[in-house]
């Protein structure tokens, strides 16, 4: 088991796992959307291949990938006995909220405060206005 999770730390080797589920591929193929040469892809099939991850076929030049997931098996059982710790702790944390869980709708532009300032320039103080800052008059004689 230790040998599966030190091959799927990897992340090119996972990458090559997630496309093998979909099917066969040969090493170029499975090189090609990746940034390795076919010559490091298929150092990290041979990984793969020596934890039991991966079965190569060669017909010719060909060189087909093929997944096995037997191995996978022993990894799985394991997280699963501590997939209980995180359901618990994942139960614990939704008991701390509220089951109602509606938010206040959005609010809609008429109901946005409006900008005080309507000077398109934001350097520059308000203009103010007659209802906020009166100016004194001067009575005439």
């Amino acid at each position: 088991m230790d040998a599966v999770f030190q091959a799927l730390a990897s992340r090119v080797r996972r990458d090559m796992l997630v496309r093998l589920a979909g099917g066969e591929l040969t090493v170029g193929e499975l090189a090609r959307p990746l940034t390795v040469t076919v010559a490091a892809a298929s150092k990290h099939i041979k990984v793969l291949e020596r934890v039991g991850l991966v079965r190569q076929t060669v017909s010719g030049r060909r060189h087909v990938c093929r997944l096995e997931v037997g191995p996978l098996a022993p990894a799985t059982a394991w997280l699963r006995f501590y997939e209980r710790f995180w359901t618990e702790r994942l139960d614990a944390m939704e008991a701390l909220f509220p089951s109602d869980t509606s938010f206040p709708s959005a609010t809609s532009p008429s109901d946005a405060p409006q900008n005080p300032n309507p000077n398109p320039n934001p350097n520059e103080a308000p203009a103010a206005t007659a209802t906020e800052h009166p100016t004194p008059t001067r009575e005439k004689d």
